[in-house]
This record gives structure tokens, sequence and C-alpha cells, in this order.
């Protein structure tokens, strides 16, 4: 897991991690949850945002940075997480903004903007995703996981435009 993730790290350039996710929905708020936690962080070179979907406005920011870390809650990731590489598209299964996923943030970058930032999509194992505040503990502990294993591979980023 962590080879994929150096490798898209392994230029000195600017990272743009994307949380997202519904955190009145329980574990669903992972994404979130992490994205918020590495923003606190302030490292160097990597702004962090949290939203509740992702948007095509989100490839403008990720046409200015080198890689792109999507985080998300995931129902069948392998415990604690995955990382999976994200591959551009232009395919939108329906016009609904909560549709847009991080293919087609992507595939946005390379056909409006002519870049293609490397990008990976780590899937935290969440539990429940029911209308409740809060992360299981379960969750909780896949996060802090998560985070150990994102932050070791943040460090030392340069700065991304704002």
């Amino acid at each position: 897991m962590e080879q994929c993730l150096q490798a898209v790290l392994a230029v000195d350039a600017p990272v743009l991690v994307l949380g997202y996710g519904n955190p009145g929905r329980q574990d669903d708020g992972l994404g979130c949850a992490a994205a918020e936690a590495i923003a606190d962080l302030r490292i160097a070179g990597v702004r962090a945002s949290a939203n509740y979907q992702l948007t095509i406005e989100d490839a403008y920011d990720a046409s200015e940075c080198a890689a792109v870390i999507f985080v998300d809650a995931s129902t069948s990731a392998a415990e604690p997480f995955s990382v999976a590489p994200v591959l551009p598209s232009m395919e939108l299964t329906s016009f609904a903004s909560h549709d847009v996923r991080p293919e087609l943030i992507i595939g946005l970058c390379r056909r409006v903007y002519g870049c293609s930032p490397d990008a990976r999509l780590i899937g935290i194992r969440g539990y429940a995703f029911g209308f409740d505040e809060g992360l299981t503990s379960q969750a909780q502990a896949n996060l802090m996981q998560a985070l150990v294993y994102i932050r070791s591979v943040l460090r030392g980023r340069a700065a991304c435009a704002n």
C-alpha cells in the first residue's frame, strides 16, 4: 500500500487532499474527518478540503497540484483502509451532483486544464451509515491508522497554489 502512494508523492510538488462524506450519517463522515485532521497539521505544500460531496469545481483546485488524494468512507475496503489509483474518466452516470466521482475530477483536469495530477483514493472502512452524528469506535480506529499512513507520506511537500 505505502509504495503506491509514495510513488504519487515522489516529486517535490503540491498535494491536495479532498475528503468527502456526510458527518450526519455516522461513518460516512470519515473522509471529512481525515481532511480536517490533515488540514490541522499545516504541512507545507499540502492543502486539505472537506465537503459533503465532490463537485466539478474541485477539478480547478486539483489542476493546481501534482497529486490529489481523495479520502472517503468505504463499506467494502479491507480494514483499516485501502489505497487505489484514480484513473481519469469523463463518465457521469447521472446529472445529480452527488454522483461526481474522483475519476471525473481527474478527467476534467485533463480535458479542461490540460493536466493530469497523479491521484489515489483512500477508502477508510466504515460500519454504520445511519442518521446519527459521530463515528463508530471501529471507524475511529481505522481513521487513526489511515491518518498515520497519510501523514507519513505527506511530509515535506511544496505549497499548493491558491
